[in-house]
C-alpha cells in the first residue's frame, strides 16, 4: 500500500504578490494559494519593500504599475538585492504592457491570461531559483 501524501509535512513555497488593485490582488492570491503556494500580499511598493525585509520569499510577483509607472520595477530591483535572491517577475493584465519592460527581459513579464500557464511559469521561476541557490551552496561548500 502506498502511504497517503500529507502536504502538512512539506513547506509551501512563499510568494510575495504586489498589486495595487484589490480585486486583482485577491484573485491572484486565491489562484496562487489553490496552486499550493503560501502567499503574502502588498498593495504598494513601500509595503512590498517592508515585507521583503521582514521575511524570505522564493518568488516576488509585482504588478508593473503601482503608485507610479515604474514602481513595480523598483520592487523587483529591491528584491534582487536581497541576500536570499528570490525569483522575480512582473505580472500585468494589460494587453498593451510597455514594450521596454519586455525588451529588458522577456521572461520577466507574465500575463495571467491562462491559469494553468500562469501556474506553470511560476513553478518554473521557483525551480530556476532553487537550482541557482543549490549551485551557489555547492560552490561555497567546495571553497
Amino acid at each position: 500500500m502506498i502511504p497517503a501524501f500529507h502536504i502538512s509535512q512539506y513547506e509551501l513555497a512563499r510568494v510575495l504578490l504586489v498589486d495595487g488593485d484589490p480585486a486583482s490582488r485577491l484573485t491572484l492570491k486565491t489562484v496562487l494559494e489553490a496552486g499550493g503556494y503560501k502567499v503574502s500580499v502588498a498593495a504598494t511598493a513601500a509595503e512590498a519593500v517592508g515585507k521583503l525585509e521582514e521575511g524570505e520569499y522564493e518568488l516576488v510577483l509585482s504588478d508593473l504599475q503601482l503608485e507610479s509607472p515604474d514602481a513595480g520595477l523598483k520592487v523587483l530591483g529591491h528584491a534582487r538585492m536581497m541576500d536570499y535572491k528570490p525569483a522575480s517577475a512582473l505580472i500585468t493584465a494589460y494587453q498593451d504592457a510597455p514594450s521596454h519592460a519586455e525588451r529588458q527581459q522577456k521572461s520577466l513579464l507574465i500575463k495571467p491570461e491562462d491559469i494553468p500557464d500562469l501556474l506553470g511559469k511560476i513553478a518554473d521561476l521557483i525551480a530556476e531559483r532553487a537550482t541557482r541557490r543549490m549551485r551557489r551552496e555547492l560552490l561555497l561548500a567546495r571553497a
